[in-house]
This record gives structure tokens, sequence and C-alpha cells, in this order.
């Protein structure tokens, strides 16, 4: 049976699979797929951002927490090359759907933009925060990257909230709506 983790899925083990269920390999490419594609839709969301709000107060901040994403990205390329996992076929929507969203909400200003970085990294800590917990000691290597990734993650939420994310016009109704899409991105990027 498998064990029970922090969260309220089991871990990873491939114990007790039903005919049917996805093999351990097939859950373990699916996180990784959903991960590459959701830090390449984050890299979008940044270059949108830069786009408008360049020559501005917040672009060293954006500047910085964009290229830690880039990095992620990076590393998720490398991950999904070495273990021989498709990308997600949605990756093109992703490119385009994450520029819009970042150059989106910087129109609507700085603090709107920061609100969304709040919201997309909020959903990434869960995200993350539940893979962790389901991986086992015989993917310690991906469960330390996605953990690190996480708290880089956690990071730029923060700094998205001291740069005023909260104080953002329609901030209840603008961070609602980018985590439903946040969450939405994630589901279809494991199955598609």
């Amino acid at each position: 049976m498998a064990k029970r983790s922090k969260s309220s899925k089991p871990e990873i083990t491939g114990e007790g699979r039903m005919p049917g269920d996805p093999t351990r390999k097939q859950l373990v490419d699916s996180m990784i797929r959903v991960d590459h594609a959701g830090e390449h839709g984050a890299v979008r969301i940044y270059e949108g951002q830069l786009a408008v709000l360049a020559g501005t107060d917040a672009e060293d901040s954006i500047r910085e927490m964009a290229a830690e994403e880039q990095h992620h990205l990076e590393t998720f390329d490398a991950i999904i090359a070495e273990r021989k996992v498709r990308p997600t076929a949605l990756a093109p929507v992703w490119h385009v759907a994450g520029f819009a969203l970042g150059a989106g909400t910087a129109l609507l200003g700085t603090k709107a933009a920061m609100a969304c970085t709040q919201a997309v990294e909020e959903v990434i800590d869960e995200h993350y925060a539940d893979q962790a917990a389901r991986l086992g000691d015989d993917e310690k290597d991906l469960r330390d990257t996605i953990e690190q990734f996480r708290a880089e993650e956690l990071a730029h939420r923060d700094k998205a909230v001291e740069e005023g994310a909260e104080e953002a016009p329609g901030y209840e109704l603008l961070t609602g709506a980018v985590k439903a899409g946040s969450r939405l991105a994630i589901w279809l990027s494991t199955r598609i």
C-alpha cells in the first residue's frame, strides 16, 4: 500500500496500481512536463511585464525574478531532454498566453503586475509542495530541485507583496482570475 504523505495524495510508488492507472514513470513524467510548461509560462509572463514596464522603478525587480525563472526553465529543459519526457503540446498556447498575461497586467500598472506575480507564485507554491510530498527518495534529486525552486517562487511572491501587489485595483478579482487560470494551465499541461 502507498504511504500517505503530507498532501492528500499518496506518494508515487507504483504500489496499489489499478488496471488503467498511469505507471509511476508516467506520473513522474507528467510532473516534469507540467513544471517545464509552468517555467516556460513564467518566463513569458515576465517578458510581457518587461515589454510594458521597462524603464520604470519595477524593472530591476522584474528582471531579477525573470532571471531566476529563466534558470528554472533551463533546468527543466535539461531534465526533459535527459529523461526523454514529451513536453506539453500546449507550449505554443502558454508562449502567447504567458506574454499576454504579463503585458496585460502590466498595462494596468505596476501593482497589478505584482498582483499577477503574487497570484501565480501562490498557485505554484501549492503545486510544488504537492509534488515534493509525493516524490519518494528514489526521486530525491528531482524533489530537491522542486523544493529549491519552490523557495525561490515564494521569494518572488514576497517581493511582489512588498512592491504593492495587494494595493492593485481590483486585487481580489484580478488574483482570483489569475489563480484560476494558473490552476487550469497546470491541469491541462499534466494531460496534454
